[in-house]
């Protein structure tokens, strides 16, 4: 929800197409005027109660993300199996990505503490063959003038996965780690943070969807072709 700002309407401020209608348009104009004043007031109070609310529960959530932090380093490539099985995410992971994804232990999602500013994807890395950096954070600030920032990743000689000439194409995982997007067009942190991060262990343990959703059609292709079987022999059986 965005802060609405109440103002209310005079009649100097009306558009001058709207001073050529009659008076009982331009009087209704400034009652609905008034009107919708009264609503933004209400919205903008709504707006701070929200608000107050997301930052009680935020702080709620935080014992119970750190108890699960410490379950997932019991169980090894967590967080590759549950980005490889998530059905978006999946999508931009290249072959060359993977080996790194599996050294990812931990992604952490913190959010501002006024809960509207912006937040942080924190992601921690066992040593591995491609970077120097054990922590990588992104930082994406969603308030009036919209930015994104990120740890500068020390890459190891000839390991190199970030994006090195310009291109139209999308971009993979790693390639999104390194650059600073547009937080309003950044659909991978929207998905990390809204998704992955709130329940990484329904990802972990189911498979793709459309894997699964194959699984049924043939399954039901085979009780298909059992069906028309059954009724081939009984026609035969009848003659």
């Amino acid at each position: 929800m965005t802060e609405p700002i109440a103002k209310r309407a005079k009649m100097d401020e009306i558009p001058s197409h709207i001073n050529d209608m009659g008076e009982e348009v331009k009087k209704a104009l400034i009652e609905l005027d008034i009107i919708q004043n009264d609503i933004d007031i209400i919205n903008e109070k709504a707006y701070d109660e929200i608000l107050k609310i997301e930052q009680k529960y935020n702080s709620l959530r935080v014992p119970h993300y750190e108890k699960r932090i410490e379950l997932i380093k019991n169980i090894p490539k967590f967080w590759a199996t549950t980005i490889l099985n998530h059905p978006q995410l999946c999508t931009i992971i290249e072959d060359r990505e993977v080996e790194l994804l599996n050294a990812i232990t931990n992604i952490e999602v913190e959010e501002a503490e006024d809960a509207r500013s912006g937040y942080k994807i924190r992601f921690t890395f066992a040593p591995n063959d491609y970077l120097e950096n054990e922590k990588v954070e992104k930082e994406f600030i969603i308030s009036e003038k919209p930015a994104s920032t990120t740890t500068p990743i020390r890459w190891k000689d000839s390991k190199c996965l970030a994006r090195t000439e310009d291109s139209d194409s999308p971009l993979s995982f790693f390639e999104w780690m390194a650059e600073n997007v547009d937080p309003g067009n950044d659909d991978i942190a929207d998905i990390l943070k809204d998704d992955l991060w709130t329940n990484p262990v329904q990802h972990f343990l189911c498979p793709e969807v459309e894997d699964v959703g194959g699984d049924y059609e043939n399954l039901a292709d085979e009780e298909e072709a059992l069906e028309e079987g059954d009724e081939e022999a009984g026609s035969d059986g009848d003659n």
